[in-house]
């Protein structure tokens, strides 16, 4: 394996490859040296240990579900496809497995990997899912560049995206810290990005650091920079993200993840400007305006003694809540059509359709792992389906019905008080039991045409076991116990 801090060779891109079975690593490094260079990790902490080494996270990897210290159960697998898509959310991740379980495979599509590869894999085959999906990262990184230079905004005409749309116009030009929340996959640092080019810094540097995907030791240092000597390795001084952002934006994704003992240094910046190169004893001034970001619950943090009360309340002078896709109602079709038409464009081939079932279908999926998941479904189908009409039994292989991420709120919880507001206040009276009962036997009826009569799957859909739906069908004042 390579020195871990060397870049990568010229025109050979790099693919981590995690797994704890020898025969496996040593015959793809092998099959797939030539193109790729391929750094091995038999375990999640000794892949993220070297991902936090690394100056530029590999554009590929390939991950293993059973590792240990648990071979035989996903659980590491799982965590280490976050713990991946933490450090470089534009990572294309692949997912190994000897245990070729559809269930699985969709759990690790919802978190973000792009594909289920079951072993044996054939090399050859291998090597092509993977040079094409470098093709499309690639496609993918030109059209940001291209949206960074113009005035596209966010995609979306939901009530939980115009709220956004409408909070980034009015607060883009505020020299305060703006905090971002939302969960993994949703864009948050797409946020951030419109933040900065609404605001008149627009033509000012746009630095972003992810807290996550550097070691706790070089935070410092790559946050304020070093002076020449400051420790073993530093041969040259160094400026750092602060002083090269200089009156620009800077963005610290993943906030929740900086080591406590520099909270109070980015607090200190954040409340007069002044900072430190490590090594040195004069002062310096920053003017960069910070965002920050995290999918953790920083309230929560707080109350633990993990992050400082402090600084969550200087960064929250203004929050952004990122919805999630389950909440944009219609944003999953303009997304969906986005996408596929991208895609298609990209690949060379006629784009799929959806008929009226597949439609309500993707309307119905609560998308657990928001826009990153969605997007992902579309490339599948993309190299799947190209130019057919998809019907709503296309899609099930690509959802996940037994994820366990948040649960779907309400539809329109606003738009529910208010409704139940008029119907009070233009009532004479209103039976309860009536009314729930009314809308339990909707969702029923929805989910079982969403699911094409299947009670099983219907029930996984609406969160109740099989033989709490059965009861509530048969007699639908039954509740349970």
């Amino acid at each position: 394996m390579p020195t871990p801090l060397q870049s990568a060779p010229e025109g050979r891109p790099r693919l981590l490859l995690v797994d704890d079975d020898a025969l496996i690593t040593d015959t793809l490094s092998f099959a797939l040296g030539a193109d790729f260079e391929v750094l091995v990790c038999e375990s999640r902490p000794h892949a993220v240990e070297l991902l936090r080494q690394l100056p530029e996270a590999p554009e590929l990897a390939l991950v293993d579900l059973g590792l240990p210290p648990t071979p035989h159960v996903p659980d590491q697998g799982f965590q280490l496809i976050a713990d991946l898509l933490a450090h470089s959310p534009g990572m294309r991740i692949f997912v190994l497995s000897g245990q070729n379980d559809a269930a699985h495979a969709r759990h690790a599509r919802a978190l973000g990997a792009a594909e289920f590869i079951a072993k044996p894999c054939d090399p050859a085959a291998l090597k092509k899912i993977l040079t094409r999906a470098l093709a499309v990262r690639d496609a993918e990184l030109r059209a940001e560049r291209s949206r960074a230079n113009s005035a596209e905004e966010l995609i979306g005409q939901s009530p939980a995206l115009m709220k956004l749309k409408s909070q980034l116009a009015q607060f883009a030009d505020s020299p305060f810290p703006v905090l971002i929340e939302g969960e993994s996959g949703s864009g948050k640092e797409l946020v951030a990005r419109s933040l900065h080019r609404l605001s008149t810094r627009a033509d000012k540097p746009y630095f972003a650091l992810n807290c996550a995907a550097i070691a706790p030791t070089l935070v410092e240092p790559t946050l304020f920079g070093h002076a020449k000597g400051a420790f073993t390795g530093a041969a040259t001084a160094h400026a750092g993200y602060f002083e090269d952002a200089r009156d620009g934006t800077l963005f610290l994704d993943e906030i929740g993840e900086l080591p406590f003992e520099m909270q109070a240094k980015l607090l200190r910046v954040l409340e007069n400007g002044e900072y430190q190169r490590v090594g040195e004893t004069s002062g310096r001034v920053s003017r960069a305006r910070v965002i920050a970001a995290s999918n953790r619950d920083l309230r929560q943090e707080v109350k633990k003694g993990n992050f400082r009360p402090d600084l969550y309340h200087r960064l929250s002078v203004f929050t952004l809540g990122v919805p999630p896709l389950r909440e944009m109602e219609g944003d999953k079709l303009l997304l969906l059509e986005h996408y596929r038409r991208f895609y298609a464009e990209q690949s060379g081939v006629q784009a799929f359709s959806l008929d009226e079932t597949a439609e309500r279908r993707w309307f119905a999926y609560p998308f657990p792992g928001n826009v990153r998941e969605l997007r992902n479904i579309v490339i599948r189908l993309t190299t799947k389906h190209p130019g057919r009409r998809l019907a709503a039994a296309d899609l099930e292989p690509e959802f996940d019905l037994e994820s366990n991420a948040p649960a779907e709120t309400s539809p329109g919880e606003g738009d529910m008080l208010a409704q139940a507001t008029r119907h009070l206040e233009r009532s004479r009276g209103v039976r309860l039991d009536q009314m729930l009962q009314s809308l339990e036997r909707g969702y029923i009826e929805a989910a079982l045409r969403i699911t094409r009569g299947n009670v099983s799957q219907a029930a996984k859909l609406l969160g109740v076991n099989r033989t709490t739906l059965y009861s509530r069908m048969n007699n639908p004042e039954e509740k349970d116990k």
